[in-house]
């Protein structure tokens, strides 16, 4: 689409002469600091100076036919959890904002910058990245993509890194998936987020939440974006990306927990989606997964998640607790209460349910399931009500944490049509599984919003 340009299309036109990397880098800064946009929301920090800088040398490289690949010059966002070098690292919250600067980028970033990217700023997140919604008391909250006058969520925990894509303020995003936080934001703004199988992206350099479930991925505007980024953030060559046929997909649509309680029109929008991927030929399965039964249980307690957040936060909190968002806070706090044996025992039932459930789902190319259980909640409405806040955040990370659970790898792709409510359609699958579940992706994302 000629409104929404991708990593490929952009690469082109560098590559032709027809744009350059000073001018995609001024758009985007034209766009973020638009009164009447979302940019002050977005962005915690810009980068201007140094993304100007960086694209003049990239110009004078790719003159000089010396560009370090196709996609020299082109600005991505990175998540406030990120270490770049001379910044401060605030993870999205105040009680980090005298910490000392970077002393070198996270590795991730740097790989970014290696591939000739240019950061053009740092994007705006949940608090310590504990939540799927997105809402954060201190910076602001960017609004969804969709209905602006009324003002919905943009999803969490990597609220400013989806924006960023869907206003065209980047052109590829940096965040992190410990519960679903790149799939939450691209499915609640209409784009695409990709969580890796968690041990191909390295983790230093970027603020923990839970070490057990953390993952670093992309969000951007299509699946063969999020590809190229992957690559790049894994340390691996970028490889064309070969759709893959939806006629003779063999899809299983687990039925146990994944399809509870959904909003009418992530139900309807996911319904439509499969009876077009099945007339297109794909192979559909509604099966049983019992195992998906035991995450709530594994989670009785806070979980990894609470056990491991608190572990880092505890002298923090003690310290400074009194600045932090309340509702992060208790979920933090949960962890206290969780003990040494808890905690083992936690990582035993998570070996055997990584077991039965990647058994259960081998015969199948992918799992195929909504990304949420819900379609973006409108901000006030949240900001009112802890017991609708924590409602509505539970089903935000309900689907999405069952794979970082299992260790797997998943992707949301848009399912609605323009100008509905967002709806995202997650394909999922056992660990090491990414190069599959692309190929998967990039065969069926136009034809399942048909």
């Amino acid at each position: 689409m000629p409104d929404h340009p991708t990593l490929a299309s952009l690469a082109a036109d560098l590559d032709a002469g027809r744009t350059t990397a000073r001018k995609l880098v001024e758009e985007c800064l034209a766009r973020i600091a638009d009164p009447a946009g979302e940019g002050a929301r977005t962005f915690i920090h810009v980068d201007k100076d140094a993304a100007i800088a960086a694209a003049d040398a990239m110009d004078h490289l790719r003159n000089a036919h010396a560009a370090p690949s196709p996609y020299a010059g082109i600005p991505v966002s990175i998540k406030d959890l990120f270490d770049i070098k001379g910044q401060v690292t605030r993870a999205g919250s105040r009680a980090l904002e005298d910490s000392a600067p970077a002393e070198s980028d996270a590795p991730v970033v740097a790989r970014l910058r290696r591939a000739g990217f240019i950061v053009i700023g740092r994007t705006n997140m949940t608090e310590f990245a504990y939540s799927g919604i997105g809402i954060n008391p201190h910076y602001g909250t960017p609004k969804s993509v969709f209905n602006r006058s009324v003002g919905h969520v943009p999803g969490g925990s990597s609220s400013g890194a989806a924006v960023s894509i869907a206003d065209r303020m980047a052109y590829g995003a940096l965040g992190t998936d410990t519960g679903g936080s790149c799939r939450i934001p691209a499915a609640f703004n209409g784009i695409v987020g990709y969580k890796p199988t968690q041990c191909r992206v390295p983790l230093d350099g970027g603020v923990p939440l839970s070490s057990s479930l953390d993952s670093f991925g992309p969000l951007a505007r299509s699946v063969a974006c999020c590809a190229v980024l992957d690559a790049v953030l894994a340390d691996e060559d970028v490889q064309p990306l070969r759709p893959r046929p939806v006629k003779g997909m063999r899809l299983a649509v687990p039925t146990t927990v994944a399809l509870d309680d959904l909003d009418d029109v992530v139900a309807k929008t996911f319904e439509r989606a499969l009876a077009t991927l099945s007339r297109e030929g794909a192979l559909i399965e509604r099966i049983a997964v019992p195992e998906f039964d035991d995450v709530a249980v594994m989670n009785s307690k806070g979980g990894f998640a609470a056990a491991e957040s608190y572990a880092w936060h505890r002298y923090l909190i003690a310290s400074k607790g009194s600045i932090y968002d309340p509702r992060v806070q208790v979920r933090i706090l949960r962890g206290e209460a969780i003990s040494a044996a808890d905690y083992i025992d936690i990582l035993s039932a998570r070996r055997a349910f990584i077991a039965r459930t990647e058994q259960r789902i081998a015969p199948y190319d992918a799992l195929v399931l909504p990304t949420t259980a819900n379609a973006p909640p409108v901000i006030a409405d949240l900001v009112a009500d802890d017991k609708l806040f924590a409602t509505q955040n539970l089903r935000a990370l309900r689907n999405c944490t069952l794979i970082n659970m299992l260790d797997g790898c998943a992707i949301s792709l848009p399912a609605h049509r323009e100008g509905e409510m967002p709806v995202g359609l997650m394909l999922a699958a056992a660990g090491g599984s990414d190069c599959r579940i692309f190929e998967l992706a990039a065969g069926m994302e136009d034809i399942i919003r048909v």
